[in-house]
């Protein structure tokens, strides 16, 4: 059996042992939370006279060797060891046991406190301190920040040494307002730094993070947030299900109604049935049906998360993905992962803590930015375009959508946002009309597109200075697969540019989703997660960002193909195809209600707002066309024959 080092950030599922290698010390402190680990450290450092102190994370205890080795080598020998159990003993059975058991016959006192504010009878019958130092670490656990921190190892050091027992601990607000450098503050401290008439932004994130050491992420954003034009609010709450916090956020969101909500916070607060759910504060009408933008604060490591595939460990999908889509927040990026930010030699222990991640913090607020761009832009002058899918992409498959007939969709959609106010010009009245005018236009079918006429026009200088902003692995991926941008059958020498399928209909336009590639089997390909898209596919998708200036893309039905290009599953990074290529762009995406798990692609890869339409009505499928006039002149030769 191996006998690993312990590695801070990291979840130790208990398949491996682990040595914390730690002396002894007076006092011993045993959490899950990296947060209370690093603001003890902290603390610890702030004091003129500290205790002696080990500091040590449950996660690196889960293992029976791991927790006998510890006991042996450093808790046997304390005077005092405090543990946070999250959860109740259960979840820590076999370390909960033997730390009780043997730190009793050592003639350690022992207090295992809750790892939350709710009472645990089973932790406290099997603590050794009284039950008013009970209550007393308890308290300055459960408030948290700095100052009850530096008192609680005041109060341990009272325990073992009799020193003058320092203050109780002091209350936390459970929702407020906080700003960077100045802590927790008010709206008026907040107004301070905002830009007059700017959109209103609440960054919402959990008290935990104030009562540690956990804001940089917080802090970064807000930065990021004040450089994109926009006024950022950092609300921390206890929950999105804590009363006070729901009503410190109604508050909040009255004074300064929200234009774009970022959400930091994990789980959901209704559940998939709909029953029994509490109120959500972020679709309260005080939010004024903002977007809520999930932002991710993963528990994995910044080096797990670049090397692999995955984007995120099944725990931070379950906690931060997963159970957030039941309230229908827009999945954005990872912006922080947790990693060693020191050694702390003084308690023996690596200090784990969220580090933010600079260009996926700032993808978030371009993204919010250009969300909140869109709600205040009147429709008269919103950029829009529509996207309809080719699969495989011959012709006769031009439009197509799964249960949905897009065509028809395309040209409703087109009436109903004239209707709004939208800037559509010269729309075509039925889908036959439109299908002709995309069949007149360059297609995916390569067989006869040299006579093709139409689409617009994106010159090949404009397209190489956009293409120059890729990361440069991606770009030598693309041309190792398809040569130089020349070379693309969609490229025109003549006229010195990518002919795009694209129609403009006023500030309105509709595209047709290029093919994955070219001299491919289309079926084969369409889901690929290695294949790299060509050229004419980043030119397509350049034009209506760059050139059109669209402020928001929908992909008209099931499904198309952005969001299966190769990159992570999710927490996409800036070489990964469907952001390189989509860019922070507000998504909309009309899907078939039944297909959840394709559709949740789209949501976890492209940042898409998924709208489900009903599957069809079964009915008759007869027969159409000049099959149905050859039909009828059968039946009368047949009647005439009787």
């Amino acid at each position: 059996m191996h006998l690993l080092a312990a590695t801070p950030g990291s979840v130790d599922e208990g398949q491996e042992p682990v040595d914390l290698g730690q002396s002894p010390a007076d006092v011993v402190f045993i959490s899950a939370a990296d947060t209370e680990l690093a603001a003890l450290s902290s603390a610890r450092a702030d004091m003129t006279d500290p205790p002696g102190l080990r500091l040590a994370s449950m996660m690196h205890l889960q293992h029976p060797m791991s927790v006998d080795l510890h006991i042996d080598a450093c808790a046997s020998r304390a005077k005092l060891v405090v543990a946070r159990v999250l959860g109740g003993a259960s979840y820590w059975k076999y370390g909960f046991e033997q730390y009780a058991a043997r730190l009793a016959d050592a003639g350690v006192a022992f207090a295992a406190l809750p790892g939350d504010d709710k009472p645990d009878p089973d932790l406290r019958l099997f603590s050794t301190v009284c039950d008013q130092d009970y209550d007393a670490l308890w308290a300055y656990l459960v408030e948290g920040g700095p100052k009850n921190a530096v008192n609680f190892l005041g109060y341990c050091q009272h325990m073992i040494a009799q020193t003058p027992m320092p203050q109780a601990a002091e209350p936390l607000l459970r929702a407020g307002v906080y700003w960077p450098g100045a802590g927790i503050s008010d709206l008026s401290a907040a107004r301070a730094h905002w830009t007059k008439d700017a959109p209103v932004v609440p960054v919402i994130f959990y008290r935990a993070l104030v009562q540690g050491a956990g804001l940089n992420p917080i802090n970064r954003m807000v930065k990021a947030l004040l450089q994109a034009g926009l006024n950022p609010l950092p609300i921390f709450v206890a929950s999105l299900k804590d009363p006070i916090s729901v009503a410190t956020l109604d508050q909040l969101f009255q004074a300064a109604p929200p234009e774009v909500i970022l959400n930091c916070t994990s789980f959901a607060v209704g559940n998939p049935h709909g029953d029994s759910s509490p109120n959500n504060p972020l679709t309260a009408a005080s939010a004024r049906q903002a977007p809520v933008l999930q932002v991710v604060l993963a528990a994995s490591t910044e080096a797990s998360w670049e090397e692999g595939d995955n984007g995120l460990s099944a725990r931070d999908i379950a906690m931060n993905v997963a159970l957030p889509e039941v309230d229908g927040r827009i999945l954005s990026r990872a912006i922080s992962f947790k990693g060693e930010a020191f050694f702390d030699e003084a308690t023996e222990c690596p200090i784990a803590t969220y580090k933010a991640r600079g260009d996926r913090v700032t993808f978030v607020a371009a993204l919010a930015a250009n969300w909140a761009q869109l709600r205040r832009c009147a429709p008269a002058q919103r950029q829009v375009a529509l996207i309809l899918a080719n699969y495989p992409n011959k012709d006769g498959r031009l439009a197509n959508g799964v249960g949905l007939d897009t065509p028809a969709s395309a040209v409703h959609t087109l009436a109903l946002l004239q209707e709004a106010g939208y800037g559509v010009g010269n729309a075509p009245e039925t889908s036959a009309e439109l299908m002709a005018q995309i069949m007149a236009g360059p297609t995916n079918w390569l067989t006869d597109r040299a006579t093709r006429t139409g689409g617009v026009l994106l010159p090949i200088a404009d397209y190489m200075d956009h293409y120059q902003t890729l990361p440069y692995k991606l770009r030598a991926r693309l041309e190792e697969r398809w040569g130089a941008a020349e070379n693309d059958p969609f490229f025109d020498p003549k006229e010195g540019g990518f002919k795009l399928s694209i129609l403009r209909f006023g500030k309105i336009t509709l595209g047709l989703q290029p093919a994955r590639g070219y001299n491919i089997d289309p079926v084969e390909t369409y889901h690929s997660p290695d294949l790299i898209p060509p050229h004419n596919y980043l030119a397509f998708y350049f034009w209506i960002r760059h050139h059109q200036k669209a402020q928001a893309i929908v992909h008209m039905g099931k499904h198309g193909n952005l969001e299966w290009l190769p990159g992570k599953a999710l927490a996409l990074s800036d070489s990964c195809l469907p952001e390189a290529i989509l860019g922070p762009m507000p998504h909309i995406y009309p899907f078939i209600v039944n297909d959840p798990g394709e559709g949740t692609q789209a949501k976890r890869r492209a940042q898409a707002v998924i709208i489900d339409h009903l599957t069809p009505p079964l009915t008759r499928a007869e027969t159409y066309g000049p099959l149905r006039d050859l039909e009828a002149l059968v039946d009368e030769y047949y009647e005439a024959a009787e």
